[in-house]
């Protein structure tokens, strides 16, 4: 049988599934359970079903490297991880007035600019991100919604308390991974589903549906949605070609669709011409419109961006709104929460210090091998320094750079993030560090996954969980308090 004792996550981390006294935490009896009556025969057996089952599922993601492109099979654990309902619940609350504020945060710093008048917020700070879009200035989009759709990173710490990381408003990805995760799973545990009450996430592509269709231009029963691709080469194809089938959406490169003199988005296909009414685009906003932003960009659409300032096109997520995940901006989320709802913030902020303040700056100066350097608008996992975790050569270039240019970079305390049994290459469980990464909607309501992508640092003792940088998942379970059927 599978060992699961005290001591594999005795130490400093907060386990998902096993308490300190070796029990299970609420809501994961019976999975733990489970695991201890597993012998290594089954799990290797177990493991097995899983990686046939994504090979034949073709679910793959796309690594580059210095001489080329991988596509690799897509890297989920055979163990979920667990949260109750109740809690739960709360934090969904928490993501939804999360996004609610950044919307209105949003609207107000391209029109009024009151959070800026008020001196809430540093004009510098906003004007001088490298995602405010001048062009974006007086737009009112539908619902004054800008950010449609949002992935938040949480992590919780040695106390148990739920953090939001960061926030991502550009173009969020690893939803379809979410809902490839528990398809799998469903066929590898088929006894597990039938004897927990897990809430379902198969709905998230008929809200995705139903957000995008508020947003049509046009008062039509049936809108055209098409999902903007960079292309095949792009390392999250697999999600927009995904995406595009569940909700029944053309799957679109920027040369499928032109701007006519009427300012309407058009797709050319072979029955035709038909005119598109809500883009959701999986590019970054500088290669949009080569008219507008980026002369040298091929993967956009000329012309886009006068569709969408008249009106005639919808955009999800709005060009401009990288404005609120930018890691500087990310760290007057709880002010930005109290300056539009006046209400406290459900989910807390992980500290951050702003290198662009002196005071701020000169104590990472002196604390560098203690912090997690991050630069303040990359995605991905790259360019964070984790100081403990690094060399002197390491944290000597990194001072270099804060110094040159403080507002490219922020800064914020190691956290001990939490941990949960993973199975190991040898085949073993052993406790390994996790994130997660919900999706909200908005457009006329907001709409919340049933959990998230949880992502797993695989490598022991790593805190880095993205799958560019060699992280894998797992299924996140939201299971009922009551725990069984």
């Amino acid at each position: 049988m599978i060992q699961v004792t005290p001591e594999i996550v005795a130490g400093q981390f907060f386990d998902e599934l096993i308490k300190s006294d070796g029990r299970a935490r609420p809501g994961a009896d019976s999975l733990l359970n489970f695991l201890k009556d597993l012998s290594p025969q089954v799990l290797s057996e177990k493991r097995t079903a899983l990686e046939t089952a994504i090979k034949s599922q073709g679910i793959s993601f796309l690594v580059y490297s210095d001489s080329t492109n991988i596509d690799r099979s897509w890297p989920l654990d055979l163990v979920p991880r667990v949260m109750r309902a109740s809690e739960w619940f709360h934090t969904e609350r928490g993501l939804k007035q999360r996004l609610e504020a950044l919307n209105l945060f949003l609207n107000d710093v391209y029109n009024d600019q009151l959070i800026i008048r008020d001196r809430i917020v540093p004009e510098e700070l906003v004007t001088g991100s490298p995602h405010f879009i001048e062009l974006a200035r007086g737009v009112r989009p539908p619902f004054d919604t800008w950010a449609h759709i949002c992935g938040s990173d949480l992590v919780r710490d040695q106390t148990g308390t739920l953090f939001v990381l960061e926030d991502n408003l550009r173009v969020p990805s690893g939803v379809s991974y979410m809902l490839e995760n528990r398809s799998v799973m469903k066929q590898v545990y088929p006894e597990l589903f039938r004897n927990h009450q897990i809430l379902p996430v198969s709905q998230y592509a008929s809200d995705l549906l139903d957000m995008l269709n508020a947003l049509s231009p046009r008062p039509v029963d049936h809108p055209v949605i098409v999902v903007l691709t960079p292309g095949i080469y792009n390392s999250a194809y697999f999600e927009h070609s995904y995406l595009a089938q569940q909700i029944g959406a053309e799957l679109v490169q920027g040369s499928d669709l032109f701007v006519d003199t009427d300012d309407c988005v058009y797709m050319k296909a072979v029955e035709g011409v038909s005119r598109v009414d809500v883009i959701y685009r999986r590019i970054d906003d500088t290669f949009l419109d080569p008219d507008s932003l980026n002369p040298a960009s091929r993967l956009g659409v000329p012309g886009l961006m006068r569709a969408w300032r008249t009106g005639k096109v919808a955009i999800a997520n709005a060009p401009g709104s990288g404005v609120a995940d930018d890691k500087v901006l990310y760290a007057f989320v709880p002010e930005i929460i109290r300056y539009y709802l006046d209400e406290k913030p459900l989910l807390q902020n992980v500290p951050t210090y702003l290198c662009s303040d002196p005071e701020q700056r000169a104590y990472v100066l002196d604390h560098l091998d203690e912090l997690v350097i991050k630069p303040a608008d990359a995605s991905g996992g790259y360019g964070i320094i984790v100081g403990p975790h690094a060399t002197d050569e390491d944290l000597e270039s990194r001072r270099a750079e804060i110094i040159e240019n403080p507002r490219f970079w922020i800064a914020q305390p190691t956290l001990a993030i939490s941990t949960t049994l993973t199975v190991t290459d040898v085949g073993d469980l052993a406790p390994r560090h996790v994130d997660l990464r919900p999706f909200v909607l908005q457009s006329s309501d907001r709409w919340c996954s049933t959990g998230g992508l949880c992502r797993v640092a695989l490598t022991e003792g790593s805190l880095v969980v993205n799958s560019s940088q060699g992280g894998g998942s797992k299924d996140f379970w939201v299971v009922a308090d009551e725990g069984l059927v």
